[in-house]
């Protein structure tokens, strides 16, 4: 019996061995919850923004937004974005630190590469959305390209972080028929998901 135990704690020592030297698992899921809780921020305040200037977002998805308001919903996603990035590296490179693992090698620029690519599809698609004027569908298909990202570099980090991008996928598919719902939506996926999964990991490896 105890020469089993130890054939299987072998194999599971193997296995960690494995995926660390193939996968890049210094992710934090605390990084995740503070991502989530800077695009609730964010959310707040696009919502009171549109409340200042009497625009219902549910009511206007098929009005043509003026620029003013386009560019400041625009300037605030691209200020989370920046915050969580922030956050992402710092609290990654803390993980890290604290297992001594290495942050910047082959498999963190494997992720970072799968990761970009789908994000910079999005981006260009988005841009030509709103380019004609197709306002209504930027925060479904941020959501899809996020998702499509996450289910991409999945596979060079922790695999759980597959859920969360196919999450993300049929969320902004969801959006996609319910059009007035684009900015809840996004409050949803970028904000509630990332919080419980980021709350999720952190349980499950950091604990």
């Amino acid at each position: 019996m105890n020469q089993q135990q130890d054939q299987l704690e072998a194999l599971h020592e193997i296995r960690n061995i494995m995926d660390r030297s193939s996968r890049f698992i210094s992710l934090s899921g605390l990084s995740g919850v503070f991502a989530g809780l800077s695009a609730l921020a964010g959310a707040a305040v696009v919502k009171w923004h549109l409340s200042q200037h009497n625009i219902v977002y549910r009511n206007d998805y098929t009005v043509s937004l003026n620029w003013g308001t386009i560019l400041f919903m625009l300037g605030v996603a691209a200020a989370v974005m920046v915050v969580a990035l922030v956050l992402a590296v710092y609290f990654t490179a803390r993980k890290a630190r604290l297992n001594n693992h290495r942050v910047w090698d082959s498999k963190s620029q494997r992720l970072l590469l799968n990761l970009a690519i789908p994000l910079a599809v999005g981006g260009v698609f988005c841009a030509l959305l709103l380019y004609h004027g197709i306002v209504y569908l930027v925060a479904p298909a941020m959501l899809i390209f996020y998702g499509l990202a996450l289910v991409n570099g999945s596979k060079y980090t922790l695999g759980d972080i597959r859920y969360l991008g196919m999450s993300e996928i049929v969320l902004g598919l969801l959006s996609s028929f319910f059009i007035g719902y684009g900015l809840l939506s996004w409050t949803i996926g970028f904000g509630v998901l990332h919080i419980v999964y980021g709350t999720l990991m952190y349980l499950k490896y950091e604990r």
